[in-house]
């Protein structure tokens, strides 16, 4: 058979075991799964994983499980699982089939009771500080539990009274029976089964017994017959573990096979649902589709476009070493994509009255809609005389080479006319309140006509009479530097981490839908939103800092 060209090791290694007939039994056919846990909404890190797995799926014409790993009902819920169907769909994933952990209760539960039958597995009466205290460390074997040479019988009425609900919580566990004294401490006795005397979200109280998840997860792979469990670095240790949970439950050849690549690490950039989740519940940010969230319910509301953050995934590379990533990375992918796809608008955020003295009535301007592309068209603007410019494209006390307004000088009013200042009336406070200005018709953009009146910089504008009130916001990071393994992020969460301005926005902004990203000339991208109100969220400045 004709392989494809391997581009990373993960292809590699199927590309040898394909070669080497390992799946010529099921057809060759390449199967592989999502499995998150939904007990939050998912983040950017999960996006790396989706583009492995997916480009697996793809390159292979393979299929894909879509699998909820829900073994811990104290934590999930409906409104999680919607938010991860949600997620894959806006990022343009087509998964094959949605299936739960939970489906495979009752599958589960006999593969469990196959262990105690076959001496493989023993219900514990230790709590679990007991537990973690005599399993030893790196260098010192562990303790055998007094429990440990229960009979099978004796292990067989136990653990059907822990399902019948005959122990409190934390009272008894089934433990699986390996080798107390490995140097790996995953297979020093690790629990498979715990009491929770928990409502599940799917299955009600049908449990109160619930399976770990290092056991849950390589046998739910075995049942849906998955040949390649791809998983973030983290879970390399608990690959023997993965193996032999599915050795032992008898599962036939081909077995799934774990193979872990470097998860994904963003400096600045908080990547855990734990901590995401305790933003929220403490009210930092405003829930998890918060435009400064990193989850994906958050980018997709601030109008990151999914196709910049699968660039993104497919520039950083699969690798199998660890590795920080910056986020002017990212931002630059998000840049380079909205810069060939946004229209371009004008507004102010800080805005400073310019009028014309020597102009009278009102006109239709042209404005390019998007040059960097060929039919990118134009629109209309209207343009009345008296403008509003950005606070900051005008100086009182100019520094040299400054190539924007300053009395006396000239500066060109994006596609309309250069202006001179000829006058500043000032505030109480001494800072300027209006710029009285003189226009030179000859100069108007796309005219022919020859003119000797020169401007070495343009800026945005907006008309005082047809320009709308707007709210803009600007986000920064939600920590504060870079991440160390040693710092609480709590100390380095931003109070800061969004600004808000009045200023003025064109007539077209509040006239689109909601969710159109602009490019705002000089200013950044932003999205806009807002029905009463209009709102224009910054989703990425204009300088990129990132050296490609």
């Amino acid at each position: 058979m004709k392989l494809p060209e391997a581009t990373n090791f993960i292809e590699q290694i199927i590309n040898e075991e394909l070669e080497a007939g390992k799946f010529e039994s099921i057809g060759n056919k390449i199967q592989v799964r999502f499995p998150p846990e939904p007990n939050g909404y998912l983040h950017i890190g999960h996006v790396k994983a989706m583009c492995i797995n997916f480009g697996v799926k793809d390159k292979y014409s393979g299929k894909l499980n879509l699998r909820m790993d829900d073994t811990n009902p104290a934590k999930e819920d409906y409104e999680y699982v919607n938010s991860i169907v949600d997620a894959i769909k806006w990022l343009g994933f087509e998964y094959d089939k949605l299936v739960f952990a939970s489906d495979y209760y009752d599958r589960l539960y006999e593969i469990a009771e196959k262990y105690i039958l076959d001496g493989n597995a023993y219900v514990c009466d230790l709590s679990a500080a007991e537990i973690t205290a005599t399993r030893g460390t790196l260098t010192e074997a562990g303790t055998f539990s007094p429990y440990r040479n229960r009979s099978v019988e004796e292990n067989l009425r136990l653990f059907r009274e822990m399902r019948d609900g005959k122990y409190a919580d934390g009272e008894k566990v089934l433990r699986a029976k390996i080798d107390m004294a490995s140097p790996n401490l995953n297979m020093r006795d690790p629990v498979v089964y715990r009491i929770a005397h928990v409502n599940h979200y799917r299955t009600g109280d049908k449990w109160c017994i619930y399976p770990m998840y290092d056991f849950a997860h390589p046998v739910s792979d075995a049942i849906e017959g998955i040949t390649h469990s791809l998983c973030s670095l983290e879970f390399e240790n608990h690959r023997p573990l993965y193996n032999w949970f599915v050795e032992k439950a008898g599962f036939k050849a081909p077995l799934p096979r774990q193979i872990e690549f470097a998860r994904l690490n963003i400096t600045n950039m908080l990547m855990s649902k734990r901590y995401l989740k305790k933003l929220v519940d403490e009210g930092f940010v405003r829930g998890w589709d918060d435009p400064r969230m990193p989850t994906i319910a958050g980018l997709k509301n601030r109008g990151v476009p999914p196709e910049a953050l699968k660039k993104f995934c497919a520039d950083v590379g699969v690798a199998k070493a660890y590795s920080v990533v910056s986020q002017a990375q990212l931002d630059s992918c998000i840049r380079d994509n909205l810069n060939d796809n946004a229209e371009r608008a004008m507004a102010v955020l800080n805005p400073l009255k310019l009028t014309i003295t020597n102009y009278a009535g009102e006109e239709t301007l042209s404005f390019d809609k998007n040059p960097m592309k060929e039919d990118g068209g134009t629109r209309d603007i209207k343009f009345s005389g008296t403008v509003y410019i950005d606070r900051d494209d005008f100086s009182l006390n100019p520094p040299p080479k400054y190539k924007r307004l300053q009395k006396g000088g000239n500066v060109r009013l994006k596609s309309a006319y250069i202006v001179r200042c000829d006058d500043v009336k000032l505030n109480a406070d001494g800072e300027a309140e209006e710029l009285l200005c003189t226009y030179f018709p000859e100069t108007r953009s796309g005219s022919d006509k020859p003119c000797d009146v020169k401007a070495k910089g343009v800026i945005q504008w907006v008309d005082a009479k047809y320009g709308k009130d707007a709210e803009f916001r600007q986000y920064s990071p939600l920590l504060c530097d870079e991440q160390y393994p040693d710092q609480d992020y709590a100390e380095r969460l931003n109070k800061n981490s969004e600004t808000v301005f009045a200023g003025k926005a064109e007539p077209y902004l509040a006239e689109c839908a909601d969710g159109t990203p602009f490019q705002l000339m000089r200013t950044g991208y932003y999205k806009k939103s807002g029905r009463d109100a209009l709102v224009l969220s910054e989703i990425v400045s204009l300088k990129d800092n990132f050296n490609k």
